[in-house]
């Protein structure tokens, strides 16, 4: 089983997703097991403040230290072997291959595999993050060259493509072999449904002919690669 301890201001941002779908069904298997620590019952003085103005000026605001580490020492109190992981424009680019490492027991593609897999995600908000809060940070994980308003997006992407690799988690035994990324940077083949003619458009012939060699042929010569300069 993996667990996932997610570190937010915004449950509810979070919570609707995980319990629907794929990632429902894996909790109710006992596959996936989903945590929340509310970051502002770490919060300071009476008004449980988490955030302040940063050092030499400039707009927005910083999370803070003290309420942070507080919440993750709180979880890592129980389990001291979890991982912290924090979503950063300044983190590794999180791929398919990563996911699967993940889904495996490990998250750097060279790790030893961690039997316990309990991730601890933190949600960041606000403009960004003390600096010094990556020192209690394990993985540094970026979804792109784009910003957000706060973690809990990338978090539930971070869960998502995780959770769905589980074996016992997707309905085919096969779905999660042969999809796009499946092997680096491939792309999967076209698919089509009923009904074979729709406004003009065809399903192939050979989908519809039973020869499941022809078949396989026409599926890897119409399976495509990311094109790294977009083209």
């Amino acid at each position: 089983m993996i667990k996932f301890t997610i570190i937010t201001l915004f449950r509810e941002a979070i919570e609707p997703y995980l319990k629907t779908s794929m990632m429902w069904k894996a909790t109710e298997k006992g596959l996936a097991q989903f945590d929340f620590v509310n970051l502002r019952d770490f919060g300071l003085g009476p008004h449980k403040s988490v955030d302040d103005t940063p050092y030499g000026g400039g707009d927005g605001m910083l999370l803070r230290c003290e309420p942070v580490f507080a919440a993750i020492e709180s979880v890592k109190k129980t389990d001291p072997s979890a991982k912290v992981i924090l979503p950063t424009p300044v983190g590794e680019i999180w791929e398919q291959s990563r996911a699967r490492a993940m889904a495996d027991g490990k998250l750097g593609i060279d790790d030893e595999k961690n039997e316990t897999q309990h991730y601890i995600i933190l949600c960041p908000h606000y403009e960004g993050y003390d600096e010094r809060i990556l020192s209690i940070v394990d993985y540094k994980i970026s979804l792109g060259k784009y910003v957000l308003t706060g973690g809990e997006l990338p978090a539930l992407i971070i869960i998502d493509s995780v959770v769905r690799l589980i074996p016992g988690v997707l309905g085919g035994e096969n779905s999660a072999e042969i999809e796009s990324f499946s092997d680096g940077d491939n792309l999967e083949y076209p698919q089509y449904t009923r009904p074979e003619e729709f406004r003009g458009m065809r399903v192939p012939e050979i989908l519809l002919s039973g020869n499941h060699g022809e078949i396989a042929k026409w599926r890897e010569s119409h399976s495509g690669k990311v094109d790294p300069d977009g083209a």
